[in-house]
């Protein structure tokens, strides 16, 4: 592996959000003088910095660069692009960049399950930690799902499961999972990526350093995906929810079936999944596929998959009142996602949508919305891309919020009837309003829980 021992050198952490100071407390402890930039004041960041300034650190904010670039090497935090001056001064200098992730497999004595793709990460990582910690397995869940392994993973004995963006992905060098799933592959931050191909390229990153011993979990209904799974020198295991597979995880007639050894054995009733809808079966499929790749039986996985009921912010039920349910689905941050959310209903919508475009195109959203949702309430930095592709659809029952969150959600509850779904699938970032789309989302629900109780 790459020597990226701190021990008395000068490092650089660019980025000072939750994986940035997770790398600065990791390297502090390690003896490396630590210098953190980032593009905020000291007034705009957290007092955390206090206790790492007091051990050390040095801080180069205000966008200000450092005077000189002898730094051993560079952690960058995923939402850093390569494209900021900084980093294209490190890179002219030729001093390596990295990742936290990268950081955090370098030190980590424990094997990873790694899964990426577009749509359905957070919910596939949160089961498959499921299913690995309900089978008796020490596991740490972590990553892109919100929490850093880089000052986590060193000590932990056991296995480690972690969500991987392609942000993250890019900054990878040696990073090796045992088993990596790729989930499916959509339009998504291609103001970041430029290019499909570039995003595939980002992703590909979560199994170029396997080797025979290890897996690769693929859907094998992603022209992308089975593409790139020709490059793999590991195991390929494709699951499909659509068709019969002679290897593989697959679902057929309301079953799961693990296809192996010339055999076709069903290890699971689908109908009963607590998570509902087409994706969340393709999740559950994936999850399962690394759970048997890893050799637990298949009724270890199934108790686990028949008691699993979802992940905050991810088509959420959260409450009903007079004949009309509520769903939070604030993860939902690209068309595709939103897409997903309203095939998973059988009921007239009212969907709240918009944000920050990551460069997606709405056309085929806004077909399936004239073809769902009753009401669409748009609000949010690209608002008038979202009613563009409205009128193109020839769709008139929308009205448009500027940036008032609330008044977007009390427009569509007041536009609800008995029998329809409210739902908050944004199609788009958080970032013009909201820091996250946590916040979006637990924003959402108590507008709603206090409409619901006034």
């Amino acid at each position: 592996m790459t020597d990226f021992n701190p021990y008395k050198k000068n490092v650089l952490v660019i980025g000072a959000g939750i994986s940035g100071l997770a790398a600065c407390r990791f390297l502090l402890n390690k003896g490396a003088q630590v210098w953190l930039a980032d593009a905020k004041s000291r007034e705009e960041l957290p007092q955390e910095l206090n206790g790492l300034t007091n051990q050390g650190m040095h801080l180069l904010l205000n966008n200000k660069l450092p005077e000189k670039a002898d730094f051993a090497f560079v952690i960058k935090s995923p939402g850093v692009p390569h494209t900021t001056s900084l980093l294209k001064m490190l890179h002219e200098a030729k001093i390596p960049v990295i990742g936290e992730l990268e950081l955090a497999y370098q030190y980590a004595k424990s094997p990873f399950v790694a899964i990426t793709g577009t749509n359905g990460k957070t919910t596939t990582t949160t089961l498959v930690g499921e299913i690995f910690a309900d089978a008796g397995l020490n596991t740490l869940v972590g990553g892109n799902i919100g929490l850093p392994l880089a000052d986590l993973a060193e000590n932990h004995q056991g296995l480690i499961v972690v969500e991987a963006s392609s942000f993250q992905l890019e900054d990878t060098v040696d990073f090796r999972p045992h088993i990596a799933l790729m989930l499916n592959l959509t339009p998504d931050h291609l103001n970041r990526h430029l290019t499909m191909e570039n995003y595939l390229l980002a992703k590909e990153q979560v199994f170029i350093n396997q080797t025979k011993e290890d897996f690769l979990i693929i859907n094998a209904e992603d022209e992308w995906f089975k593409q790139s799974a020709q490059k793999a020198q590991s195991t390929v295991f494709p699951f499909s929810n659509k068709r019969e597979l002679e290897f593989g995880l697959y679902a057929q007639d309301g079953q799961m079936v693990w296809a192996h050894d010339g055999q076709k054995e069903k290890i699971f009733s689908l109908e009963e999944l607590k998570i509902k809808g087409a994706h969340n079966t393709e999740n559950a499929l994936a999850a399962a596929a690394a759970g048997l790749c890893w050799g637990l039986q298949p009724l270890q996985i199934a108790q686990t998959l028949q008691k699993f009921a979802g992940v905050e912010h991810r088509l959420e039920i959260f409450a009903e009142k007079n004949g009309i349910t509520y769903v939070n689905d604030s993860k939902g941050t690209n068309p595709a996602s939103t897409i997903k959310a309203l095939e998973a209903f059988n009921r007239p919508i009212v969907l709240i949508a918009g944000g920050r475009n990551k460069g997606s195109d709405f056309t085929e959203l806004m077909g399936l919305i004239k073809e769902k949702c009753s009401y669409l309430v748009i609000l949010g930095e690209c608002r008038e891309e979202l009613r563009q592709a409205a009128e193109a659809a020839a769709y008139e029952n929308y009205s448009v919020v500027e940036n008032d969150f609330k008044e977007a959600t009390l427009t569509a509850i007041s536009k609800a009837k008995k029998g329809d779904i409210v739902l908050l699938s944004p199609a788009c970032a958080s970032w013009d309003m909201f820091a996250n789309y946590e916040i979006r989302g637990r924003l959402f629900k108590d507008i709603v829980t206090e409409s619901l109780n006034g």
